[in-house]
């Protein structure tokens, strides 16, 4: 395909996990060069999940595509040098590292800024360092719960529960992308590098509050926080004689097409539900007066009278369905790749299209492939190769 935008800019990342590599591969779909630095033992993620191949499990693929792969064991001194040799030539990185680590490693912020003027330094915390949280450790499932999920969760359904998706890793890294993007912008104005603090906790926080905050905006509160509508319990895939759909009225004409196809000219004047205000008033009856309309029938009826009187509604989806959804088969959305010793393997395609095209889909590295090469590239000659290999700095692909 054409150039893609990224095209020529160079990404080190030292992170792991999921938050910073689902952020660096949104780079990659976008062009860039992202290499992807490891320890000898490799990311974590690596060994999560079935596979046909060790080291090149499923979570790992699905956060790593179109990048490649060096190790580096940071431990050691002259690991140290070889990042700093790859740093040097780049115009990204980002790394998940502890503050308290990275003075030791010869990473710390203020070295590298001073150091690489046009350098976009970006710190993937899980919490602003400077607060009484700063450098305490977090994964998804504390920061889901420190920002408020967990108890969304439990206020509709009765149990405290994380969403069923790394939501926090997942949405910080999108958010990691879109900070990466805007400081190499700010860039190309003012040709200086920047540092750039992407916080977990903040960012859920934040990302939650978009309408939980609510009420709580107002000073003094006019209401709790918690936006009504969608931690109503009956907020929920309606279930039918033989199944489920999707279904929103949403609009005051959508609700009144709505109970007025169905002979429901009470509900359809019912002053509780005429109006959007009066609907957020009184939305747990409204949801569930529609539920149990909805079970009267099969799917296939609610999805044809929908259709019909034009309101939104779908079939509800299993994971298994998407691959063989008709809208997503369609646009060729899933992509399947051949490998040499894993056969055929099969990935979401990206979502993003530039001039019609959508940026095609390379094989996640295995561990260390593209060690020699990138370090080569970076300008280390043969001898100062070998010995950092002889000292254990830095590896090829597994045996």
């Amino acid at each position: 395909m054409n150039r893609l935008p990224l095209t020529g800019i160079r990404v080190i990342d030292a992170s792991a996990v999921l938050m910073g590599p689902y952020a660096s591969q949104w780079l990659a779909d976008f062009g860039a060069e992202v290499i992807k630095v490891e320890p000898p033992e490799g990311d974590s993620t690596r060994q999560t999940g079935p596979t046909t191949e060790r080291g090149m499990s499923p979570v790992f693929l699905g956060v790593n595509r179109n990048k490649k792969s060096i190790v580096i064991d940071l431990k050691k001194p002259a690991g140290q040098e070889a990042m700093q040799a790859l740093i040097a030539g780049s115009d990204v990185f980002m790394h998940n590292i502890r503050p308290q680590k990275l003075e030791s490693l010869g990473l710390a912020s203020q070295t590298l800024r001073a150091r690489y003027p046009r350098l976009v330094l970006a710190n993937l915390l899980g919490f602003h360092q400077h607060g009484p949280y700063g450098g305490k450790p977090a994964y998804d499932d504390i920061i889901q719960g420190m920002s408020g999920n967990a108890a969304l969760v439990e206020s509709q359904s009765g149990t405290a529960r994380y969403f069923p998706t790394v939501a926090a890793d997942k949405t910080s890294g999108l958010v990691a992308a879109m900070a990466i993007l805007a400081a190499l912008t700010q860039r190309q104005t003012t040709g200086e590098g920047s540092l750039v603090e992407v916080p977990m906790f903040e960012t859920m926080v934040s990302f939650n509050l978009v309408e939980h905050f609510y009420g709580s905006h107002f000073e003094p509160a006019q209401s709790p926080s918690g936006y009504p509508r969608v931690l109503a319990p009956w907020r929920r895939p309606y279930k039918t004689r033989d199944g489920h759909v999707c279904m929103m009225p949403y609009t005051d004409a959508h609700w009144q097409r709505f109970f007025t196809s169905l002979g429901e000219t009470a509900l359809a004047t019912d002053a509780r539900f005429v109006t959007m205000a009066a609907r957020t008033r009184h939305i747990d009856a409204l949801y569930e007066i529609t539920g149990q309309l909805v079970a009267k029938q099969d799917s296939a009826y609610w999805l044809a009278l929908c259709e019909k009187i034009d309101v939104p509604a779908a079939r509800m989806n299993q994971l298994a369905d998407l691959p063989h959804d008709p809208h997503l088969e369609a646009i060729g959305f899933f992509e399947t790749l051949e490998d040499p010793s894993m056969g055929t393997l099969r990935f979401p395609g990206v979502p993003v299209q530039f001039d019609g095209q959508r940026p095609p889909t390379r094989t996640p590295p295995r561990l260390g492939a593209d060690t020699e090469a990138v370090l080569r590239q970076a300008g280390i000659d043969e001898d100062q190769l070998q010995r950092w290999k002889a000292e254990g700095a830095v590896g090829l692909k597994p045996t």
